[in-house]
């Protein structure tokens, strides 16, 4: 099964992704943990992306397919995938489709105060990854990774007006989207406003209805 999980930045595609990747046993490809993981690097790639990203802004559709195309090359995609942030614009769902055509597409609707809420009380440990929540998933230590022991961070595009500004970029560029794939067929809509367990059943339901 091929998926897609549209939705404004902080409607949980993250979280629903690494659920569903566990459960269902397919990879989940977040274009965000790939750009993050170029600059963390410092390759080319790398170079290019982490000034645009450090402003909420969306990479270049040609740098961002070139990155994806060649993760769904890899074998681990051969059953099927869940893509996590790509495609943000019609042109590259246009080349998604031309190259590895979609199963189902989850648009998580959720509404900007409570992404506000989610994205600027995150905190990321900086070493090893871990996601705090400040206000629903603190660490025991404030301001301290519980696993490794390591500082967290503010992620620069969690910051209030990186925020702003990429949900208006999702606006604009993204949210047109969901009537693209509509019109195909292939969209699935769900409240994205719930607990991780709550969101995952509806996205279950929604699978089975799509597989039959």
């Amino acid at each position: 099964m091929k998926m897609v999980f549209l939705g404004p930045p902080g409607a949980g595609k993250g979280t629903l992704s690494s659920l569903a990747s566990m459960r269902l046993g397919l990879p989940h490809i977040s274009t965000g943990d790939l750009f993050r993981e170029a600059v963390r690097r410092e390759t080319r790639l790398g170079e290019k992306v982490k000034g645009i990203i450090a402003e909420g802004r969306l990479v270049p559709d040609d740098l961002t397919i070139a990155l994806v195309r060649e993760r769904l090359a890899q074998p681990d995609t051969a059953s099927g995938w869940i893509l996590d942030g790509f495609p943000r614009t019609i042109p590259q769902a246009e080349a998604l489709q031309a190259v590895k055509p979609v199963d189902l597409v989850v648009d998580f609707d959720v509404g900007d105060e409570m992404i506000l809420f989610r994205l600027t009380g995150r905190r990321v440990c900086g070493s090893c990854g871990k996601i705090y929540h400040v206000a629903t998933m603190p660490p025991k230590t404030e301001g301290i990774c519980d696993v490794c022991g390591k500082p967290l961070v503010i992620r620069p595009d969690d910051r209030e007006a990186a925020i702003r500004t990429r949900l208006a970029a999702y606006r604009e560029q993204t949210q047109p989207l969901v009537a693209w794939y509509g019109k195909r067929g292939l969209i699935a809509s769900i409240d994205g406003s719930g607990s991780p367990e709550t969101v995952y059943r509806l996205f279950s339901e929604a699978l089975t209805r799509r597989v039959g």
